[in-house]
């Protein structure tokens, strides 16, 4: 695993392209300019892997294009030491963004496949995370409450079990809808009934699946 001065120079040029597009978060964009993405893609779309674009990963599953995933993580508002629960750990590049911007985070895959080349991946890169092969759905109730949720795949509604791993005071980012096109959804958990949502424009995941594969 190299990083070259051509791959730090592209991942110069992506944060630009990504700071002229709206995002304005200048720790976001320097975990961006550190992290090496082509670290968590096939050695196939290594000519493109600095584009703003999702590439396929295997198990029918994508890493997100680099504007969601700098999107997704402004929105949840980040605060260093936050713990941070992951749904869908995919590629791990979302992980290591998290993990770089100082966050203590759980992380949750349900791919067999995608989670053991994830923790190769992440552990050569020596970004350790805490991570569980199970059921998004289900969370990680043994270590909540989460200062913060991050779902990572397209839910058709909310799952009450995340809203309940969630602290009061926290936040909740997850795309919902019954199609390829989900709401980006920010929820704020106000009290332990009590909970804000805000809208904040339409993208496309995979969607979010129950159990282990």
């Amino acid at each position: 695993m190299t990083d070259s001065f051509l791959h730090k120079g592209l991942r110069k040029k992506l944060v630009d392209e990504l700071r002229a597009k709206g995002i304005d978060n200048e720790s976001i964009l320097a975990a961006i300019g550190k992290v090496p993405r082509h670290f968590f893609v096939d050695s196939s779309f290594a000519q493109h892997v600095y584009e703003d674009k999702p590439f396929s990963i295997g198990a029918g599953q994508t890493i997100s294009q680099p504007f969601t995933v700098a999107f997704q993580t402004q929105l949840l508002d980040l605060k260093r030491f936050d713990k941070v629960l992951e749904i869908g750990t995919g590629s791990g590049y979302q992980t290591a963004i998290l993990v770089e911007l100082g966050a203590t985070v759980y992380t949750i895959e349900r791919q067999r496949e995608l989670f053991i080349k994830c923790q190769e991946i992440l552990t050569q890169m020596n970004c350790l995370p805490y991570s569980f092969l199970g059921d998004g759905y289900e969370g990680k109730p043994i270590f909540a409450p989460f200062d913060k949720i991050l779902v990572t795949a397209g839910a058709k509604t909310v799952p009450q079990k995340l809203l309940e791993q969630l602290a009061v005071g926290g936040k909740m980012v997850i795309p919902v809808g019954d199609s390829n096109i989900q709401e980006m959804l920010v929820i704020d958990k106000l009290s332990e009934k009590k909970y804000k949502t805000s809208k904040f424009g339409t993208f496309s995941f995979v969607p979010m699946l129950k159990g282990i594969e």
